[in-house]
C-alpha cells in the first residue's frame, strides 16, 4: 500500500487536491490511502516518522511555518528515501531549487490552471504507483491476493500467518496492519509461498519470522502482534 500525504497552509486549496486525489483512488481502485492532510508540516513529518511504508507526497513550496516545504522534503527523504516527492505550488520560480536541494522531486506542478493541475495530480498518481510496483516485484517476494475484484500485492515481511476462514473455501489473510479475507486454500498457498512459511496445523500457515514464542505443551504459537495459531502435534517436530 502507498500513503499519500498533502501539505498545503491554504484551506481551499487543500481541500481542493485532497478532493481530486480521492476521487482518483475510487476511480482507479488503487491500493492507496490518504494518512495525513495538514496545514503543519511538523504534523506531516511526525506521521511519516511512525510508519515504515512508502509514500506520495504533496508538498507546497511556501508553508508560512519555519519549515518550507523544499526543508521539509530533505526531512522526509531521511525517513522514507523511495517515496514520491511532488511540489504543488504558485511559485515556478523556485523550481530549480529541487535540483539543488537533492530531493528527486517525481514532478513540479503549477496551482494556475485547475485542470492541468488536475491532470497532473492523476498522472503522478499512476506513474508512482507504476513504479513503486516495478521496484517492489524486483526487491521483495510478495503475494497477490483478490478481494472483491481488487488485486492486492503485499510483500511477504508484512504478512504474519494465513488462516481458513469459517466462511466455507475462504481464507484469511493476516498482515501486521490489517486482515483481507479471499477465496484460496492452504495447500495451494503453501505451494507458492517460500521457505519462511510454516505450516503448523492443518488451518494455519505462518510466517516463522513473525513467530515470538511457542508453547509446545500446549501447542500454541504467539505471534510478533500477540495472535494465537494453533499447532498440530504431528507439525511440531518440524517446527522445531
Amino acid at each position: 500500500m502507498l500513503n499519500i500525504y498533502i501539505c498545503e497552509d491554504i484551506e481551499v486549496q487543500r481541500n481542493k487536491i485532497q478532493q481530486i486525489i480521492e476521487n482518483i483512488i475510487l476511480m482507479e481502485d488503487l491500493d492507496m490511502k490518504l494518512s495525513c492532510v495538514s496545514e503543519d508540516p511538523h504534523r506531516i513529518l511526525e506521521t511519516v516518522k511512525q510508519t515504515e511504508e512508502v509514500g506520495i507526497y504533496f508538498l507546497d513550496i511556501a508553508l508560512g511555518t519555519d519549515l518550507t516545504g523544499l526543508t521539509l522534503a530533505k526531512e522526509l527523504r531521511k525517513y522514507d528515501p523511495r517515496g514520491f516527492i511532488i511540489f504543488v505550488t504558485t511559485h515556478s520560480e523556485m523550481s530549480y531549487m529541487t535540483f539543488i536541494y537533492k530531493l528527486e522531486a517525481l514532478d513540479f506542478i503549477l496551482k494556475d490552471d485547475p485542470e492541468e493541475l488536475e491532470q497532473r495530480i492523476y498522472e503522478c498518481i499512476l506513474k508512482a504507483n507504476q513504479r513503486f510496483a516495478s521496484v517492489n516485484n524486483k526487491i521483495h517476494a510478495n503475494f497477490s491476493v483478490k478481494v472483491n475484484e481488487k488485486v492486492f500485492t503485499v510483500d511477504y515481511d508484512e504478512i504474519l500467518f494465513f488462516e481458513t476462514s469459517p466462511n466455507v473455501h475462504k481464507i484469511i489473510l493476516h498482515c501486521k496492519h490489517r486482515q483481507m479475507e479471499f477465496l484460496g486454500k492452504i495447500k495451494d498457498i503453501e505451494k507458492e509461498v517460500d521457505e519462511r512459511f510454516y505450516r503448523c496445523h492443518r488451518s494455519f500457515l505462518v510466517n516463522r519470522d513473525h513467530i515470538r514464542e511457542i508453547d509446545f505443551q500446549n501447542r500454541v504459537i504467539y505471534m510478533v502482534n500477540g495472535d494465537e495459531c494453533l499447532m498440530s502435534s504431528r507439525m511440531m517436530k518440524g517446527l522445531k
